[in-house]
C-alpha cells in the first residue's frame, strides 16, 4: 500500500474512533436533556391545566350567582302569586316561574359537570407531579453518572488525540488540508477502499483506466464520484 495512504487510512481509524467517542457523549447527553425537556412539558402542562381550572371556576361562579338570582326570582314570584286576582296574571306568573326552574336546573347539571371535570383536572395535575418528581430524582442520579462516564471518556480521548497529533505530523501538509477537508465534506469518512472496482464510499464504479492506475498504487486517486480518496488493498494485503 502506498505510504501516504497508509497514514491517511492510519489516521482515520483514530478520527472515528474520537467520532465514536465523541457521538457516545452528546448521546449522554441528549438523553438527558430529552428528560430535562420532558419535566418542562410536564410543567407547562400543569400550568395549562391549572389556567384552565380557573376558567371553569370563573364559569361556575357566574352560573351560581345567576342561579341565586332565578331561585330568589322564584320566590318572589310565588309570593306574588298569592296577590294576583286574574288567571292571566297567575298563568304568567307561572310561565316565569317555570322558566327560572328550568334555568336553575340546566345551571345546576353544568356546574356538577364543571365540578367532575375540575377533579379530573386536580387528579391529572398530582399525577403529573407525582411523575416530576420521579422524573427529577431520576435526572439527578443520571447527570451524575453521566459526569463521571464524560470524565472517564475524556480521558481516554486524550490518549487518542495525542496519538492523533503523532500521526498527522508524519503526513504531508498540502495532503492532511485535503484529507480533513473530505472529513467535513464527506461525514467524516475521507478516505475508502475499492473493492472490485466500486468506490465503497459512495458505491459508484471506477472507470476502467482509473482502476488500472489505482492497482499500482503509486499516486493518490479520487473517486470521479464522492471525490474522496481511494485506495485499493488486495485481499489479505498490508
Amino acid at each position: 500500500m502506498n505510504k501516504h495512504i497508509a497514514q491517511l487510512v492510519q489516521l482515520q481509524g483514530i478520527d472515528l474512533e474520537l467520532d465514536r467517542i465523541d457521538g457516545g457523549i452528546r448521546a449522554e447527553e441528549d438523553a438527558l436533556a430529552r428528560r430535562e425537556q420532558g419535566i418542562v412539558l410536564r410543567r407547562e402542562t400543569i400550568e395549562e391545566i391549572t389556567a384552565a381550572i380557573k376558567e371553569l371556576e370563573k364559569e361556575k361562579k357566574l352560573l351560581e350567582d345567576n342561579m341565586a338570582d332565578k331561585q330568589d326570582q322564584v320566590r318572589e314570584r310565588q309570593a306574588k302569586m298569592m296577590r294576583v286576582q286574574t288567571s292571566r296574571e297567575q298563568q304568567a306568573i307561572l310561565k316565569e316561574i317555570e322558566e327560572a326552574k328550568k334555568v336553575v336546573k340546566e345551571n345546576e347539571e353544568r356546574i356538577l359537570t364543571i365540578m367532575q371535570d375540575v377533579e379530573k383536572k386536580h387528579a391529572r395535575i398530582a399525577e403529573e407531579e407525582n411523575l416530576i418528581i420521579g422524573e427529577t430524582k431520576l435526572i439527578a442520579d443520571e447527570s451524575k453518572r453521566v459526569r463521571k462516564a464524560v470524565t472517564d471518556t475524556n480521558a481516554a480521548k486524550k490518549d487518542k488525540l495525542s496519538r492523533r497529533a503523532q500521526e498527522a505530523a508524519q503526513i504531508d501538509a498540502a495532503l492532511l488540508r485535503k484529507y480533513e477537508m473530505l472529513r467535513k465534506r464527506r461525514h467524516g469518512i475521507a478516505i475508502v477502499k475499492v473493492e472490485g472496482a466500486v468506490c465503497q464510499g459512495c458505491h459508484m464504479k471506477l472507470p476502467p483506466q482509473q482502476f488500472n492506475l489505482l492497482l499500482r498504487g503509486d499516486s493518490i486517486y479520487e473517486c470521479p464520484s464522492c471525490q474522496r480518496i481511494v485506495y485499493y488493498q488486495a485481499e489479505g494485503g498490508a
